[in-house]
């Protein structure tokens, strides 16, 4: 999980890059706020003000090995919980970036 983060984040910041046509902070941070993020584990992702990427999460159940259908089918999707409602509300950020 870690490494898809990453592999995503740093994916993110070098389209943001390319899209801003610098690597100046302010620019690419302003590109990344304003792109939402679309790779294989987030759909409309977002970067909120105070840096928190906003994206749906999932609650998951490990499948019994009768519901498993090959080596790495290890879990179904039990419930979507949405971006907007699994994370504090940014009017509840104490974040310094957050005015």
């Amino acid at each position: 999980m870690f490494q898809a983060s990453v592999y995503g984040a740093v994916t993110h910041y070098l389209k943001a890059i390319d899209a801003a046509g610098t690597d100046e902070a302010k620019a690419v941070m302003a590109k990344m706020r304003d792109t939402p993020i679309n790779d294989f584990m987030t759909t409309n992702g977002s970067i909120r003000g105070d840096g928190r990427v906003i994206r749906d999460l999932y609650l998951m159940q490990v499948k019994t090995p009768a519901e498993s259908h090959g080596e790495w089918d290890l879990a179904r999707v039990v419930a979507t919980i949405p971006g907007a409602q699994a994370f504090r509300p940014l009017a509840e950020s104490e974040c310094p970036l957050v005015k």
